[in-house]
């Protein structure tokens, strides 16, 4: 009896890698990639359209980066197993991607060694993690996460907007994106603004940068 077939989709803002990515994956007769996004919210919209199996998906995404994305997506198709594909080796990153719903997390350094690997095991839905991850430590991560939530989190909305002024747009261009009115834009920014404390655009870029939600 022949495997089912696994529907996957690649997300990430380098062309070059989605290239090699898919390659990697076009050795194994039963996975199938239905579709590649530059974006988080191109990918969203993609997960949504496809209902994929597997969601490969960049940390470093823009417009809506990974940690969001994968928010998005467990919520709305609780099914879909997220394969986080980062740069980033950071026990924090890893700890609030686990709290969204992700079950693979691979570092690109490892991705020669790891990738196939990692995607068979989402594909029998089980976790997989490159580097020296020990489930002793995923556990802790886990309940460190659930214990630091608090009120003052920002909203998934205002995290978005966040985001997306970090990256240099202006209240109007986020409005359009996200289908908003400016003056709701300007709300969102105004309360994630007052969550953290923050006085200018410069201070949330340097938040932006230091929590990982933009590159530098």
């Amino acid at each position: 009896m022949s495997s089912p077939v696994r529907r996957i989709i690649l997300a990430d803002d380098h062309e070059a890698i989605r290239l090699g990515v898919r390659s990697a994956l076009s050795v194994h007769p039963d996975w199938r990639v239905v579709g590649e996004a530059a974006t988080g919210r191109e990918a969203l919209e993609l997960a949504r359209s496809v209902r994929p199996d597997i969601a490969i998906i960049d940390y470093s995404l823009p417009m809506m980066n990974g940690l969001e994305l994968t928010r998005a997506i467990k919520k709305e198709l609780p099914r879909t197993e997220v394969l986080i594909f980062t740069m980033h080796d950071r026990e924090d990153v890893l700890a609030e991607l686990l709290s969204a719903g992700a079950r693979g997390y691979l570092l690109k350094s490892d991705a020669s060694k790891h990738l196939i690997s990692a995607v068979e095991a989402l594909a029998m839905r089980r976790p997989y993690f490159s580097g020296n991850v020990s489930q002793t430590l995923l556990d802790r991560f886990i309940e460190s996460a659930s214990k630091n939530s608090n009120g003052t989190a920002l909203t998934p909305r205002e995290r978005e907007i966040v985001q997306l002024i970090a990256e240099g747009r202006l209240n109007k261009e986020v409005a359009a994106i996200l289908g908003l009115s400016i003056k709701t834009v300007e709300t969102h920014r105004a309360a994630a603004m007052h969550k953290l404390d923050l006085k200018t655009t410069a201070d949330l870029v340097r938040y932006a940068v230091r929590n990982n939600i933009i590159e530098p």
